[in-house]
């Protein structure tokens, strides 16, 4: 058996790194600039394969727009704190607004709103996929969510 995969949710501002960005730059980037230790401590339990929701902040956009996987652990450069490498995997085939997601109670988005990188439980992943149809590159119909 093969390790299980994590999943997680990064937030960025869309002005700073949109989706459009990400999936204009090859599908790759390097996830960086987290200067919280706790969602340090998140990015540094990454494995490669994990997924996360790319999740666009800010006052006017707080919602989830798309999938990333992990493509490179956890590195320093010389030049910052720390990061991971992820590759844009698909967008959500319905944006999920973090309004839709008020009744994930256990949500750590939820409980420390200010943390950049947060784990999401599989229950609360399925959750939003349903919410949103599931993304594209999930291996399921659009009708089926992810």
């Amino acid at each position: 058996m093969g390790k299980e995969v994590k999943r997680f949710l990064l937030k960025t501002e869309p002005s700073e790194w949109s989706w459009e960005d990400q999936e204009a730059n090859g599908g790759i980037s390097k996830w960086d600039g987290v200067k919280n230790k706790q969602a340090q401590k998140y990015l540094k339990s990454m494995s490669l394969n994990d997924l996360c929701f790319f999740y666009h902040s800010g006052p006017k956009s707080r919602r989830i727009v798309g999938v990333v996987s992990v493509v490179k652990e956890w590195y320093t450069d010389n030049d910052d704190d720390g990061a991971v490498d992820v590759k844009a995997v698909g967008e959500m085939r319905r944006v999920v607004d973090l309004k839709e997601m008020k009744h994930l109670k256990d949500f750590v988005l939820l409980k420390q709103p200010r943390l950049s990188v947060v784990p999401v439980p599989h229950v609360i992943w399925d959750t939003i996929c349903d919410l949103g149809g599931g993304y594209h590159g999930d291996g399921n119909h659009e009708s089926n969510p992810c």
